[in-house]
């Protein structure tokens, strides 16, 4: 599938059908841009236009049906995958569209979104499948073409052994590839040279290859370089001893070190993506549940006499709850959806006002040295957040140093070019600030090294550590479009080095929003939208008890029914960003339609481009969990806002 947003081509003589078509796609997949052909003719000229990830054919377009519009675009050479759509139902229908190259087959009358986004996923992945075909055909042929050349111009290690193992011949490119000299390991025992782990492995492939002359045998070893390091090598072995033109064992070795380095850390990255996801899922659910309990705690200690011994056992739930907000807050940093505040910074000025703050955190027996590049450029980031990514690796430092050691914090401007790429894979080159922290301490061996941005991995004891302090640094890093990198050795000390790209284009300074009154009352009219029961009872019990008028909907569609059955002025909408059949930014958009006055307050436990608008005094956004007092500061700020319309 091609990069960005999924291009879908609708192609049925009814227009509105088609389009209802193209709004069920939007249901499950926002982005998603859809074209509508209403013909034959109309389809062929859209593949003319435009490159589409899917195309839905209606089975019947007048004279001409569907089908034939299949086979005519797939003679044209468009692969595009095709799902074939009929209002008929008949069983012939379906095995026809198959027949034809269709990748799937929807009844119209059983047409639902889920249906149609499983049925899309399903063209995309047959038709990576096909193409994935395609190309391992196409190199194939390739590489049988070339194989005469390749052979005698290979870059890739090639030898010759005998029976017993002994090197007979090799080509120049094993010096290219390993480091040998042919005279050095003619007659020698490819065991001399093979991994201790691995000789019992080759020892087993040894026998496949004697008892299978002419077939085959591939293996992964582990290979000494000249240099002393070790080179993963796939290889392939033939058994040609029964040739008398070859009367040996003929290997093709090819170095796969920097692939397998480079799978590992694709792996590592899918596996911090997933559990970003699911660090970041478990974060909104447990939001939701705290955004209740710390308000309703709030609410009833705001009741209580200041002497009620309730007060005690009140003030203790609060406070679990806050250390449970503050978890929460560290896994979605972890998965790069809590809400920053980025400004334009030099890094040399946090860095300068936390010095002191670095110095007590030590200790005495820490040595805090500071090497700041004074021609630093400016980066765009949240400056709280780079002062807890500076708290945290400090911390993390202190710990490996418990008999005390060095500190270094540095900062540079460095050109990353392609060579340096290879050693940083994920990185593109350019231009970076670069931000340094190292110690001198204990150090990490390299499975403690691939797994320490993990959250709650910790290799401290327990109850000394959560394991969310390097998560957290992972996710602020990765939200502010900046990359960690950290080298360590045990007992060799660590350096974390952090990239961020430097600011371009000069942004205009973040106006600070004016304090309001957390008790003042207000008598204007909010419509509160939240699917969740509990928070959306906790935020209306809260705005009532200030004065609101509060009118209340479980959802966008909801929303909408109650604001058109309103005459009066709605002040404020308050929605849940993240909500069924309809987004809080979608809801917003279409009321805004009818009151152009209406200002939009946004909750959610991520900040993401729903709420890119929120600096306007029309727009803003509260994250969850939520406070009665911070609920009612910014509904008041808000309102007390001078008036601007919504775009």
């Amino acid at each position: 599938m091609s990069g960005g947003a999924t291009r879908i081509l609708v192609v049925d003589d009814a227009v509105e059908y088609a389009r209802m078509i193209g709004e069920f796609i939007r249901m499950s997949e926002p982005e998603a841009v859809v074209d509508v052909a209403d013909g034959y003719e109309s389809a062929l000229g859209a593949f003319g236009r435009s490159t589409y990830d899917v195309a839905l054919f209606d089975y019947w377009l007048g004279s001409r049906d569907g089908l034939a519009l299949l086979r005519e675009i797939r003679a044209r050479g468009f692969d595009t995958p095709v799902v074939v759509m009929t209002g008929r139902g008949a069983e012939e229908v379906a095995v026809d569209a198959m027949k034809a190259g269709a990748c799937d087959y929807l009844s119209k009358a059983a047409v639902t979104p889920e249906a149609l986004a499983a049925a899309i996923r399903h063209a995309q992945a047959l038709s990576a499948e096909e193409r994935q075909r395609r190309q391992a055909e196409k190199a194939l042929r390739a590489n049988e073409e070339r194989f005469r050349a390749l052979v005698e111009n290979s870059s890739d290690a090639l030898l010759l052994v005998d029976r017993q193992g002994r090197v007979t011949y090799v080509t120049p490119s094993v010096e290219r590839t390993l480091g040998w000299q042919g005279g050095d390991v003619l007659g020698r025992s490819v065991f001399d040279v093979l991994h201790a782990d691995d000789r019992e492995y080759v020892s087993a492939r040894m026998t496949d290859i004697l008892q299978r002359p002419g077939q085959p045998v591939g293996a992964e070893v582990r290979l000494r370089h000249a240099d002393g390091s070790w080179r993963n090598m796939e290889a392939v072995a033939v058994n040609r001893l029964r040739e008398p033109a070859v009367n040996a064992i003929v290997i093709n070795a090819r170095d796969v070190t920097e692939r397998r380095r480079l799978e590992d850390q694709l792996r590592q990255s899918q596996k911090m993506e997933a559990v970003g996801r699911l660090a970041g899922g478990v974060a909104h659910d447990y939001n939701n549940l705290l955004t209740a309990i710390l308000g309703y705690a709030n609410l009833v200690l705001d009741e209580l006499p200041a002497d009620s011994p309730l007060r005690t056992d009140l003030e203790e739930i609060r406070a679990a709850g806050d250390r449970a907000a503050s978890l929460t807050r560290q896994l979605l940093a972890f998965s790069r959806r809590q809400m920053l505040l980025p400004q334009v910074v030099n890094l040399n000025a946090v860095i300068q006002q936390m010095d002191r703050a670095l110095a007590r955190l030590m200790g005495d027996d820490v040595d805090v040295s500071f090497t700041l590049a004074p021609d630093l450029r400016t980066v765009r980031v949240d400056p709280s957040s780079i002062e807890q990514v500076l708290l945290n690796l400090a911390i993390n430092a202190r710990d490996a140093m418990p008999r005390g050691g060095r500190l270094s914090i540095e900062t540079a401007n460095v050109n990353v070019a392609s060579l340096e790429v290879d050693t940083h894979a994920a990185m593109p080159p350019g231009q970076y600030v670069v931000l340094a922290v190292g110690d001198n301490g204990a150090g990490m061996d390299e499975a403690t090294r691939v797994r320490i941005f993990e959250p709650f991995f910790t290799t401290k004891e327990q109850g000394k550590g959560i394991g969310l302090g390097l998560a957290t640094v992972y996710g602020i890093v990765k939200q502010s479009g900046g990359y960690i990198w950290v080298f360590s050795e045990p007992d060799q000390g660590t350096v974390f080095k952090l990239y961020l790209p430097p600011v371009v284009v000069p942004a205009l300074a973040r106006m600070c929003e004016p304090e309001t009154d957390g008790t003042a009352r207000g008598w204007e009219t909010v419509l509160l939208v939240e699917d969740q029961d509990a928070v959306r009872a906790l935020a209306r019990e809260v705005l009532r008890r200030r004065g609101y008028v509060v009118l209340e909907a479980r959802h966008g569609l909801d929303a909408l029914r109650i604001a058109e059955r309103h005459g009066d002025p709605i002040h404020l909408l308050i929605t849940d960003i993240a909500m069924p059949h309809m987004n809080g930014r979608e809801l917003a958009e279409r009321m805004a339609n009818s009151r152009s006055d209406l200002k939009v307050l946004f909750l959610s436990t991520f900040a993401g481009q729903e709420v890119t608008d929120a600096s306007r005094p029309s727009v803003s956004f509260l994250q969850k969990p939520f406070t009665p007092d911070s609920l009612i500061r910014r509904v008041r700020q808000m309102l007390g806002a001078k008036e601007s319309a919504m775009s």
